[in-house]
C-alpha cells in the first residue's frame, strides 16, 4: 500500500530534503531542524512495513538502543516520534521516524566499492573506531548483531561512526531474538557461525562480524563468497577463510592470524572483548607480538566440528524420532539439505535404533581418526618450529606494556632464554615502577641468550634546572631534555653580553629545582643590546662608567640646562631603552648649568 511521503515532520519542525539512503526497513533523508537550525538525518520506516509488528518493534528498539548511548564512534540520535499520514485507501497510518546526527561522508561499503582494499594504516584506523564503538555498546549491554561495511560511516574528517542498531538487542535478551521472524538475523557475508545456526548470540558475535569487515578492508573482498545466502552461511560454519597474505602479495602474515582469531568458528577461541581485539591490533601496529600469533584456524575448525557433531548426536539420542511427514532442512554442520525421517512404528524401532547406532559408531571412528591426524599434524608443526628455533637460536622478543612489573619482565625473558637487563629511567614522569621502554623492540627476532634491556621509571622527582646560558638553542634543548625537562616556548630578548641566537636565561631559572617533565621557557639573544634606563639626571662619571660596563663607548658633550644641575647627564643619543648593536657609541650630554647672558655696560656719563 502506497503512502504519500510528508514534506515535514513534527508539526513542521523537521523539513525533509533529498533521499540519501534506503534499506530493507527504512529510508533516510537529509533534513533541517528549524527549531535548532541544524542539518540532521531522518530515518523513516517504509510505509508498507508500518503495520508489521516485528519491524515496528525493531525500529523502536533502535531508538531505545541508541538513546542509551553517547560515544563519538556511534551515530547520535536526537529525537524520535511517529507521523500521521493518509494512505491510498484513505485510512490514517502512523510512520515512525528517528532524527539522527547527520554525517557528511560515505559508508565504508561505498568506499570499498569505489577504491577497493584500503591501506593497512587506513584499515587499522577504521577498525579501531569500530571496536571503540563496540567496546562502549557492549559495556552498555547492547549487541549490534549486524556489523558490516554498510553500517559504518566515514566522515569527511575521517571520523568513524557505527550506525543502524535496528536489530540490536540487550545481552540478557539475545537468546530469544534469532528466530523471531522465522529467519536468521544479520547479513550473510558478515554472519557469525552461531547466527547462521540460529543460536544465542553474545558480544563475540559482533567481533566475528568485525573480523569479516577487517578482512574485506585489507583484501577488497569478503572472507566468503557464494551464489546464495545459504551457501555463504555454510562457509561461515564449515570453512576457513583464505589467508589474506595469499590474496594480497606482501601482506604481513600476522594479519592472517588476527583476522582468523576474530573469525574463529568456536566463539570461545575468539577475542573475548572488543578491547582485547583492539589491543591486539595496537600491539601489532607498535611492533609487538599479538595474542593472535598463537592461533591455529584449522585446529579451531576441527574442534568446533567435533563438538557440534557430539552435540547433534546427543540431541538425536535424547529426542528419538517424532511423528510427521518427511521434510527437508539445511544442516549447518554438514552443509547439506537433508530429509527428516518419518515416524517409526514400534515394530521397526529396534532395527532403526541398531542402524543409527552403527552409523554413530562409524562417525565416531572417522571422527577419532580425523582428530588423531589433526593432533599429529599440529604436534609435528610444533616440533618443527621448536627444532628450527633450536637450530637457528631464533627467539622473538616479547612486548612489554605499562602494566608489566620488573619481576614479570625478568621471569618472561629468562623463560625464553634471554638475559634481562633491568634499568632505571630517571627521565620519565611516569609513576615509579612503570615500564617505559625496551631494546630490542617487541617482536624482533634475536639469538637465544641475547640481552634485552628494559627500563622502568623511578618516578617524577624534583631536579636542578641546568644552566644553559650562552649555549646554542639546540645544545640547551638537549641538556634540558637529558635532565628530564621539556621545552615549552622560545622567546627573543636583547642581551648585552650574550651572542645572537644563544640562550640568555630560562624560566624556571637555572639552578632552581623543578619536577621532571616541567615545561621550560628559553630566552634567546636577539643580537641587540638595550641602553639601560634611569641614567638621565645622574652624574657624568657614573653614567659613563655604567655604559662602558655594558660594552658601549661614550662621547661626552656639554650643553646648557636650566633644569639639570651642572655635571649631571641631561640626555643620551640613542636614548635610554633603545635597542642597539653591541659596542655602539653613545653620546652623553652633560649639563654645564644655566646659560649665561652677557649684560652690556651702560655709560651714565
Amino acid at each position: 500500500m502506497n503512502t504519500t511521503m510528508p514534506t515535514s515532520l513534527a508539526n513542521g519542525r523537521y523539513e525533509l530534503g533529498e533521499l540519501i539512503g534506503r534499506g530493507g526497513m527504512a529510508e533516510v533523508r537529509v533534513a533541517v531542524d528549524k527549531r535548532l537550525g541544524r542539518t540532521v538525518a531522518v530515518k523513516i520506516m517504509r510505509s508498507d512495513l508500518a503495520n508489521d509488528e516485528i519491524f515496528l518493534s525493531r525500529f523502536r528498539r533502535e531508538a531505545h538502543a541508541i538513546a542509551q548511548m553517547n560515544n563519538p564512534n556511534i551515530v547520535n540520535i536526537y529525537d524520535s516520534g511517529e507521523e500521521s499520514v493518509i494512505a491510498e485507501n484513505g485510512l490514517e497510518e502512523r510512520l515512525p521516524y528517528l532524527v539522527m546526527e547527520y554525517i557528511k561522508g560515505k559508508t565504508l561499503r561505498d568506499i570499498l566499492k569505489m577504491n577497493g582494499a584500503l591501506s593497512q594504516r587506513d584499515a587499522e584506523q577504521v577498525m579501531l573506531g569500530v571496536l571503540n564503538a563496540l567496546e562502549y555498546s557492549h559495556r552498555m549491554g547492547i549487541i549490534h548483531r549486524d556489523i558490516k561495511p554498510g553500517n559504518i560511516m566515514i566522515s569527511e574528517q575521517g571520523m568513524v561512526k557505527v550506525m543502524d542498531f535496528g536489530i540490536a538487542r540487550a545481552l540478557d535478551d539475545s537468546a530469544t531474538t534469532m528466530t523471531q521472524s522465522q529467519g536468521v538475523v544479520g547479513t550473510a557475508q558478515y554472519l557469525s557461525p552461531e547466527q547462521a545456526r540460529g543460536e544465542q548470540v553474545d558480544m563475540r558475535s559482533d567481533l566475528y562480524s568485525a573480523g569479516c569487515v577487517l578482512y574485506e578492508m585489507l583484501t577488497g573482498r569478503p572472507p566468503f563468497i557464494g551464489d546464495s545466502a545459504v551457501a555463504i552461511a555454510y562457509q561461515h560454519v564449515s570453512e576457513v577463510a583464505t589467508p589474506l597474505s595469499t590474496l594480497v602479495p606482501g601482506m604481513p602474515a600476522m594479519w592472517d592470524k588476527i583476522c582468523a582469531k576474530a573469525m574463529a568458528k568456536d566463539r570461545q577461541n575468539r577475542y573475548a572483548t572488543a578491547s582485547e581485539f583492539k589491543n591486539d591490533i595496537l600491539a601489532f601496529m607498535n611492533g609487538g607480538v599479538p595474542v593472535a600469533a598463537a592461533f591455529n584456524p584449522l585446529t579451531d575448525l576441527a574442534n568446533m566440528k567435533a563438538r557440534k557433531q557430539a552435540e547433534q548426536d546427543a540431541a538425536t539420542m535424547a529426542m528419538g524420532m517424532t511423528d510427521g511427514a518427511a521434510t527437508q532442512s539445511f544442516n549447518p554442520i554438514t552443509g547439506q539439505v537433508e530429509s527428516a525421517n518419518i515416524a517409526f512404528s514400534p515394530s521397526t524401532r529396534a532395527s532403526q535404533r541398531a542402524t543409527m547406532q552403527a552409523q554413530r559408531r562409524k562417525r565416531v571412528v572417522i571422527g577419532s581418526i580425523v582428530g588423531v591426524l589433526v593432533t599429529v599434524l599440529v604436534l609435528l608443526g610444533v616440533l618443527f618450529m621448536l627444532n628450527r628455533s633450536r637450530a637457528t637460536g631464533d627467539v622473538v622478543v616479547p612486548t612489554f606494556m605499562e602494566t608489566t612489573t620488573q619481576d614479570a619482565a625478568r621471569e618472561k625473558l629468562r623463560a625464553l632464554g634471554l638475559v634481562p637487563d633491568i634499568r632505571e629511567d630517571d627521565h620519565s614522569s611516569q609513576p615509579e615502577g612503570t615500564f617505559t621502554k625496551q631494546s630490542p623492540r617487541g617482536g624482533e627476532h634475536v639469538a637465544s641468550g641475547s640481552k634485552v634491556t628494559v627500563w622502568f621509571s623511578v618516578g617524577p622527582q624534583s631536579t636542578r634546572v641546568p644552566d644553559v646560558s650562552g649555549k646554542t638553542q639546540e645544545a640547551a634543548r638537549k641538556m634540558l631534555e637529558r635532565a628530564g625537562f621539556k621545552i615549552a616556548n622560545v622567546r627573543v630578548e636583547d642581551s648585552a653580553d650574550i651572542k645572537k641566537d644563544h640562550v640568555t636565561r630560562t624560566d624556571p631559572d637555572a639552578d632552581s629545582f623543578a619536577d621532571k617533565g616541567t615545561l621550560i621557557t628559553l630566552y634567546i639573544a636577539s643580537g641587540l643590546t638595550k641602553i639601560p634606563d634611569g641614567l638621565v639626571g645622574q652624574s657624568k662619571d657614573i653614567v659613563v662608567s655604567q655604559l662602558e660596563n655594558f660594552g658601549f663607548t661614550t662621547d661626552v658633550v656639554k650643553e646648557d640646562s636650566d633644569n639639570v644641575p651642572e655635571g649631571s647627564v641631561t640626555r643620551l643619543n640613542p636614548s635610554s631603552g633603545s635597542s642597539v648593536k653591541p659596542h655602539s657609541s653613545i653620546t652623553v650630554y652633560v649639563s654645564q648649568g644655566a646659560s649665561k647672558v652677557e649684560v652690556p655696560s651702560i655709560d651714565l656719563g
